[in-house]
């Protein structure tokens, strides 16, 4: 196994953990729930396209930064589909890290997401292949993702931590919305540290509003 495909596979792994222990902090019973991540994914996809722009009757600016945060939504919903399949983690990560190496070609983002899209609902799976293609259109590579999705991780724990389930979590803080706060602190820590997540989460303890 070349060294960027073992990377891949173990921050793969990593993230695949971290999924499975944020579906467990919000119901211990969630394989059996019957959740529809699929649905999740080709409607957070709609939301995203209108972020990057479509309409040929109006100007629009791409926000790349929104498209790359949903692009990491779509990402928790795809691995908790194939936590569903029963597979091992070792196999999930080991078939994604290939899957998120490849490249179609395409080279139209819309084109891209709608394939995500496709998939999710004429098969209510999860295409990884799509997903790859629509992170190198928006310049972000494996190692971006896994940065932001352990911020992201991080964050959901964080939440529900601190009341979010019972309302009485506080969103805004001195700085913005707490999504805002992440993403700068996220640009201050070493995501390749060992305990990332740990110096996240006490980061964000720091500026929470007491």
């Amino acid at each position: 196994m070349s060294d960027s495909l073992s990377t891949a596979k173990n921050q793969i792994t990593q993230m695949l953990s971290m999924q499975d222990a944020m579906n467990s902090r919000v119901s211990e019973t969630w394989r059996d729930n019957n959740y529809e991540w699929y649905r999740a994914i080709w409607v957070e996809c709609a939301e995203m396209l209108d972020h990057h722009g479509w309409k040929w009757w109006k100007h629009q600016e791409i926000d790349i930064a929104q498209v790359q945060l949903e692009l990491v939504d779509i990402f928790h919903f795809g691995l908790s589909l194939r936590l569903m399949t029963g597979d091992s983690i070792e196999d999930i990560s080991q078939t994604l890290a290939t899957e998120l190496g490849q490249n179609s070609g395409e080279q139209d983002f819309k084109i891209a997401l709608e394939a995500l899209a496709s998939k999710a609902l004429s098969d209510k799976a999860f295409d990884a292949l799509a997903l790859a293609d629509c992170m190198r259109l928006m310049s972000m590579d494996l190692n971006e993702l896994f940065r932001q999705y352990v911020g992201k991780n991080t964050l959901n724990f964080f939440r529900q931590d601190h009341g979010y389930k019972e309302g009485s979590y506080i969103k805004i803080w001195p700085g913005g919305e707490d999504n805002e706060v992440l993403a700068n602190l996220v640009n201050t820590l070493d995501a390749s540290a060992v305990d990332f997540q740990q110096q996240l989460y006490v980061a964000l303890e720091a500026k929470y509003p007491k």
